[in-house]
């Protein structure tokens, strides 16, 4: 991947999982990478400490004033910004009728305004660059998963925000893109919200089964290089694009039942 030699890489939710994964693979192609994480030290002890091409930053991506210096940071240390990467996000996994308001507001908060705040800031960078701006999203924003309300609807928009941003960059020689990943081996199923709030704790899917972080950081690199419209990873996830896309009704069916016989299914009702 000679193109990532010298870039200039912003990369969110960097410390663990497709973040992690990017920025390693950034890193061995000679990228110069600016991660942020709400934990620093977890980054550190994950990438080591700033190098000359590295640095590390601790900022809430939805926090617009933290957005803001990170990017202002990266501009400090590496004089531009070629590639912004809002990978931060979290997940759900909760009945609408039983889920909090603030778990709603948090998952909007962070997979939503968090990727427009970043974009934003970085936009005048990315333009001087004719550069990428890149949003991780999920088949959940082509179609809605049962108990996961707030992640479907602020993958959804997302979505709707980089294909927005995409139109209106047509003919500036910047761009716009989004990658949805099927189910990847991460722990943001471990860290996903309940309905109260609280993490989720066990994965419910076999996570030795999935696309590995590390495969799917070198499908959103390769699409980034050739500044793609959109990806959609893995099989799976093709053909629920692909079916909701054409056979609405059926799709419904099919992922009612791919759902409720998940381990512990909210869908379930009690005996």
């Amino acid at each position: 991947m000679a193109y990532w030699n010298g870039k200039v890489v912003v990369v969110t939710g960097a410390s663990s999982g497709i973040g992690l994964a990017l920025v390693r693979q950034l890193q061995q192609n000679g990228a110069r990478v600016a991660a942020c994480s709400r934990n620093r030290e977890k980054l550190a002890a994950a990438l080591g400490e700033d190098t000359e091409n590295l640095l590390l930053f601790a900022a809430d991506v939805s926090e617009p004033a933290q957005c803001e210096a990170f990017i202002q940071k990266t501009v400090a240390v590496f004089g531009g910004i070629d590639v912004l990467i809002n990978n931060a996000g979290i997940s759900m996994r909760a009945l609408f009728s039983e889920v909090s308001f603030e778990v709603l507001h948090e998952l909007m908060d962070i997979n939503f305004w968090g990727a427009v705040y970043c974009s934003r800031f970085a936009l005048p960078h990315i333009l001087v660059r004719k550069g990428v701006i890149a949003g991780i999203s999920s088949i959940a924003g082509y179609r809605g998963l049962p108990a996961r309300a707030g992640y479907s609807a602020s993958k959804a928009a997302l979505q709707a925000f980089l294909e927005v941003l995409r139109t209106e960059l047509l003919y500036t020689g910047a761009t716009a893109l989004w990658v949805s990943p099927g189910f990847t081996a991460s722990n943001i199923r471990n860290v996903a919200r309940n309905a109260a709030g609280g993490a989720q704790g066990e994965t419910p899917l076999r996570e030795d089964k999935l696309m590995s972080a590390e495969a799917c950081a070198v499908h959103i690199l390769t699409a980034i290089e050739k500044r793609k419209r959109n990806l959609v990873l893995t099989a799976q996830g093709k053909l629920t694009v692909w079916l909701n896309k054409l056979f609405p009704s059926l799709a419904d069916r099919l992922v009612y039942r791919h759902f409720l016989h998940e381990p512990d299914s909210p869908l379930r009702k009690p005996s």
